[in-house]
């Protein structure tokens, strides 16, 4: 029994020590195409969108449709002539056997038979540009989260780097404060500081939590409870804009959806259209009926009786006046195009303006990370110096504290450098649309 207790004990024990479990980008996202819902919803429409692509070839086959019938009748008559002869029967005992193989065979109706397929197949194209728009929507929500954890863990490692000076010059000031060459003042504006960055490292600890729990939400949940994500936020710093804008119409997902849209709204006034024309069709049917009757219930009944046998030709139906229905349609239709052309153009717009504030947000920030990174050496030196002289009594307490100030603002500066330069090339390759790649 003790044996079992401190075994589990020792597991206890391992587990709440146990090394939270390191999540890499490429998992991240390869998790995300899998498990996001907004992914997944997609790819059920998608799904319902290729199924009817997949028996879409049966507009061109025939309808052949049977029907049948077998009934029993038992029936009382009584039946008076004019010559006053009177027949009654009971229990007239009857069966019915009716059966009908019918066809038709739609051989012309304005090739609208051809257009309905090709729309079919276009909204099934059309599915799949709408997933993989939100593939790609869903990676930038992905990699902007992932870094946004990343970049709030350097801003935690920056308070705690800036905290242990605080440290330091809470001890230099209460031996300060013994020797009698400092003031209390001093001593309780270094604790003060202390305090308030204790807090905001719990701060930035819940920060860092939340987003993990935004990012597993992302991924559907798929994640363990405890994670840990990378440190370092990697920008590629050689994108141009060319090389964006070239060939954006057809690599934009939401452009070619805008497109394929105006495809299958052709194809809608290619419909309605056909409508106008008359519909040739090859008719045929096979004809079966028989009548079994056991008592005769009048001079004429027939004890028996089967009539058998087929039909074929041709039937046109030709439309005159419906209502003015199809010009309706019609001039819907070419209403539609004119609508799915504008919302194109405005995709384009869209994009492009996208692309040259996200590049001038890229280009600036890459010059900024730059200063930023020059900058945060010198802020570093500048306060090591400080501390020292603090030390020596060559600097005052203002100094020490202003530069200790410039060092946490240079870290505040550079840390949103980086993940501003890293979101504007997140966006700029999301409108190219090289995301998945």
């Amino acid at each position: 029994m003790k044996l079992r207790l401190y075994g589990l004990f020792l597991g206890i024990v391992s587990f709440f020590n146990s090394p939270a479990q390191d999540i890499k980008l490429d998992e991240v996202v390869q998790l995300a195409l899998q498990k996001n819902y907004d992914v997944r919803v997609l790819q059920k429409t998608s799904a319902l969108a290729n199924n009817d692509n997949r028996f879409a070839f049966g507009a061109f086959f025939p309808l052949i449709n049977a029907n049948g019938s077998y009934l029993k009748n038992n029936n009382d008559s009584r039946i008076v002539t004019f010559a006053d002869v009177e027949t009654i029967r009971e229990g007239a005992k009857s069966t019915l056997t009716n059966g009908t193989v019918q066809l038709v065979w739609t051989l012309f109706d304005g090739t609208k038979m051809f257009a309905t397929r090709k729309r079919i197949e276009e909204l099934a194209i059309l599915g799949e540009a709408n997933v993989r728009n939100q593939m790609i929507n869903t990676t930038a929500s992905v990699i902007n989260t992932y870094f946004n954890i990343v970049r709030q863990k350097q801003q935690l490692k920056a308070t705690q780097e800036l905290m242990a000076v605080s440290e330091e010059r809470v001890k230099l000031a209460e031996k300060k404060l013994q020797v009698g060459t400092g003031g209390k003042p001093e001593l309780l504006q270094a604790k003060v500081d202390l305090n308030a960055q204790r807090t905001a490292i719990l701060q930035q600890q819940t920060v860092i939590q939340q987003l993990k729990d935004q990012l597993n939400g992302l991924l559907g949940m798929a994640l363990p409870d405890i994670y840990e994500v990378g440190d370092t936020i990697p920008i590629n710093l050689s994108l141009t804009m060319d090389e964006i804008i070239s060939g954006i119409e057809n690599t934009n997902q939401a452009l070619v959806v805008a497109k394929k849209n105006i495809d299958v709204a052709n194809l809608v006034l290619r419909e309605n259209r056909a409508s106008r024309s008359p519909v040739l069709s090859f008719v045929s049917n096979y004809n079966f009926g028989q009548t079994e009757n056991e008592l005769q219930t009048s001079p004429f009944a027939l004890k028996f009786n089967r009539n058998r046998g087929y039909n074929y030709g041709l039937s046109v139906s030709v439309p005159i006046i419906n209502a003015m229905n199809v010009n309706r349609l019609i001039s819907q239709s070419k209403i539609n195009i004119d609508r799915q052309k504008l919302v194109y153009e405005q995709q384009l717009t869209l994009a492009i303006v996208g692309v040259r504030n996200a590049y001038v947000n890229y280009d600036n920030t890459k010059r900024q990370l730059l200063i930023e990174e020059e900058n945060i050496l010198l802020a570093k030196e500048n306060l090591m110096i400080a501390l020292e002289s603090f030390k020596r009594g060559i600097t005052t307490f203002i100094e020490l504290r202003t530069a200790q100030q410039s060092l946490a603002d240079a870290y505040n500066r550079l840390i949103a450098a980086r993940y501003n330069a890293k979101l504007s090339e997140t966006e700029l390759l999301r409108l190219k649309g090289g995301l998945l790649n």
